[in-house]
C-alpha cells in the first residue's frame, strides 16, 4: 500500500517544487526558472500516456496532485510565457511601468519617441485567464475558454494597432492557454481512485 503511494508523493513533491520555481522565477524576473514545471507535466503525461502510474492507495493523494497541477497551471504559466515572449521578440524594448511595452504614435516599439504603453497589465490577466481556463477545463465545461477570448480579444482590440502589441498579444495568449490546458488536462486524466 504504502510502496504504490510512493511515485504519487514524489510527484506531488516535484509539483510543489515546480511551484516554487514558478514563484521565484516570477519574483526573481528569471523565467529560466520556469522550465523547472516543464519536468513534472512531462514525466506525468508521459507516465499517463503509456499507463505506468499507480493507482494510488488515497485518495487524498489524487486530490493533493490534481490541485498541484492546477496551481502550477496559474501559477507556471507566467514565467514560461515571459520567456517565449522574449525569445520570439528579443528586439522589443523594455515594458513600460505598467507591464506593457512602449510603442510610439505609429505602433513600432523601442523607438526614441515612444510616447504610450500598450498591453498593460498582461501579467495579472495572465494569471486570471489560467484561473479560468484550468477551472473551465477541470468543471467540463470548455466553452468558457471561447467566451475567454472572445473576452481579452475585445478588451485588447484598441491595442493592437501595432504589429508588436499584436505579435506579443497573439504569442502571450497562446503560451498561457497551451500551458493551462496542457495542465488542466493532465489532472482530467489522470485516473481517480475507485473505493467501492
Amino acid at each position: 500500500m504504502i510502496v504504490n503511494s510512493l511515485p504519487w508523493i514524489g510527484m506531488i513533491l516535484l509539483v510543489l517544487v515546480a511551484i516554487g520555481a514558478a514563484v521565484a522565477a516570477t519574483l526573481l524576473k528569471q523565467p529560466l526558472l520556469g522550465l523547472v514545471g516543464l519536468l513534472p507535466v512531462g514525466i506525468w503525461a508521459v507516465l499517463l500516456a503509456f499507463g505506468v502510474h499507480p493507482e494510488p492507495q488515497f485518495a487524498a493523494l489524487w486530490s493533493l496532485l490534481a490541485i498541484g497541477f492546477a496551481a502550477l497551471g496559474v501559477i507556471g504559466g507566467s514565467p514560461l510565457t515571459v520567456l517565449v515572449l522574449r525569445r520570439a521578440a528579443p528586439d522589443v524594448a523594455e515594458p513600460g511601468g505598467h507591464g506593457g511595452i512602449m510603442v510610439d504614435e505609429k505602433g513600432e516599439p523601442g523607438a526614441k519617441t515612444a510616447t504610450r504603453e500598450v498591453l498593460r497589465g498582461g501579467t495579472t490577466i495572465g494569471f486570471l485567464e489560467r484561473v479560468a481556463i484550468v477551472g473551465a477545463i477541470a468543471i467540463g465545461h470548455v466553452e468558457v475558454i471561447a467566451a475567454l477570448i472572445a473576452i481579452k480579444g475585445l478588451g485588447r482590440y484598441s491595442e493592437l494597432d501595432s504589429a508588436a502589441a499584436r505579435e506579443r498579444f497573439i504569442i502571450g495568449t497562446l503560451v498561457s492557454m497551451i500551458w493551462a490546458g496542457l495542465c488542466a488536462a493532465l489532472i482530467l486524466l489522470t485516473p481517480m481512485p475507485f473505493f467501492p
